[in-house]
């Protein structure tokens, strides 16, 4: 009989959490904060915006929105920086 695969990591991968997991989390937030800027989010439109307040705190919902997206999951980049770090401090 064959028996389903959990979806768990294998025991020797290191755990997520931890200053590892915080710092790759961060930096990935980092990342799609300025993909988001990019993309144009937060720019203020002509006819309808907010003046000045709203072009000065428009990085801070982009950042917001960003560490949202790579606490929900991201987009596997915090994964990719874990596993690299974790290697070279030895954790995996």
């Amino acid at each position: 009989m064959i028996t389903p695969m959990s979806n768990t990591r294998a025991p020797d991968a290191a755990p997520r959490t931890g200053p590892l997991w915080e710092a790759a989390r961060a930096l990935e937030a980092s990342f799609l904060s300025q993909m988001l800027t990019s993309a144009g989010l937060g720019t203020v439109s002509e006819g309808f915006g907010g003046g000045i307040g709203e072009d000065q705190f428009a990085s801070l919902m982009r950042d917001e929105q960003a560490r949202a997206m790579a606490n929900a999951g991201g987009i596997g980049l915090a994964e990719s920086i874990f596993k690299s770090l974790a290697t070279r401090a030895g954790d995996a």
